[in-house]
């Protein structure tokens, strides 16, 4: 198996530090008082209760639904913006890796991703995210396309929906071509690397540019049979995989940003040089007679994020590759229990596209 680049660090939420007195939660203050201090930048420490600080971000949420406009795609993505400003003023301490307040959870991540800190405060929402990271971690998730549970290091992308892994499923079950190598960009937390291998490819050089991906593959595979079958890289687009592959396969991000994308946004936003420099990289390591292959969305559109699609841009103006197959798959309704508008899902459909050389 091998090893991982010594430089290669896990992203981690950043531990909270500030020079100003942060004012300890108390049940007798006034919720919509200690929102006011959020607003002008003062911390708010949960000590006592774990529960204080589900009270305090419930606060957060009635406040800024008083005050900001929640329908359309545009407004939930700014009222997301200024929760989460708020809510990570909300902070809470942990020693020894436990969390300070009464009738807090056990986090395993905390010792894991914090080895060297005994004393150390963390906003109140990384702490919910850290939680829940470790619940599917510990517990591991079902994915219908999947023989065995999938166990998501933290950080790392997985999937919630499964309709484009059952489309991407069944065109692997009808595929006749060679299946020595494929490469798999973006790997994240392994679905479609893991779906090449159990439909019989040889071998799957797979690359990442989250280091947690590629730290947790390394760490679900072990030295199996598996880490033998996939090979991985913390790089861009196909990172040091320069031999060309009769199968490509990418799951790019399905909208495009409209603001500048630190590493937290990249698995959901694509920036305007991400699908030009993604096919002039594949045209170089696709086979003569290979397959490209697209897991794509009419989200951008239907959201009015944006009004066309990369990959028939591409193939309408690229002079790159050419349509072979083109499938969708229409998206379950949201669920009842969503406290999002999510309206637009009545018309959204999951792509594929598998394209070849023009």
């Amino acid at each position: 198996m091998d090893t991982l680049p010594m430089e290669l660090q896990v992203n981690k939420p950043t531990l909270f530090k500030t020079d100003k007195t942060i004012e300890k939660f108390n049940r007798n203050s006034d919720l919509a008082q200690l929102v006011e201090e959020l607003e002008v930048g003062n911390p708010i420490l949960i000590s006592t209760y774990f529960s204080d600080g589900l009270l305090l971000l419930e606060e957060i949420q009635h406040h800024l639904k008083s005050k900001l406009p929640n329908k359309t795609f545009q407004e939930q993505r700014k009222f997301r913006s200024e929760y989460r400003r708020l809510s990570n003023l909300v902070v809470i301490q942990v020693v020894n890796h436990k969390l300070v307040p009464k009738k807090s959870p056990t986090i395993g991540w905390l010792e894991k991703l914090y080895p060297e800190n005994n004393d150390f405060l963390l906003p109140f929402p990384q702490i919910q995210g850290l939680n829940s990271a470790w619940q599917w971690f510990l517990n591991g998730i079902s994915i219908p396309v999947l023989r065995n549970k999938l166990h998501p290091y933290y950080g790392t992308y997985f999937p919630t929906r499964f309709e484009h892994l059952i489309l991407f499923d069944n065109w692997l079950k009808r595929y006749e071509g060679p299946k020595k190598t494929s490469i798999d960009v973006g790997v994240g937390s392994g679905v479609l690397s893991l779906q090449l291998v159990k439909h019989g490819f040889q071998k799957v050089f797979a690359t990442d540019t989250n280091p947690n991906a590629i730290i947790g593959m390394k760490e679900f595979m072990g030295d199996t049979k598996l880490s033998r079958k996939i090979e991985l890289d913390f790089g861009h687009l196909f990172g040091k995989w320069e031999k060309p592959s009769e199968l490509i396969v990418f799951n790019p991000p399905w909208l495009p940003a409209s603001h500048e994308l630190d590493r937290k946004d990249e698995a959901i936003y694509y920036g305007d040089k991400l699908f030009p420099e993604f096919f002039e990289e594949a045209k170089k390591r696709l086979l003569p007679d290979g397959k490209l292959v697209i897991i794509f969305s009419n989200l951008a559109q239907i959201t009015q994020s944006a009004d066309n699609n990369p990959i028939a841009d591409e193939i309408a103006n690229g002079g790159r590759f050419k349509l072979d197959k083109y499938l969708t798959k229409k998206v379950a309704a949201a669920s009842d229990k969503t406290k999002r508008d999510q309206h637009w899902r009545d018309k959204e459909e999951v792509e594929l596209w598998v394209l070849c050389h023009a």
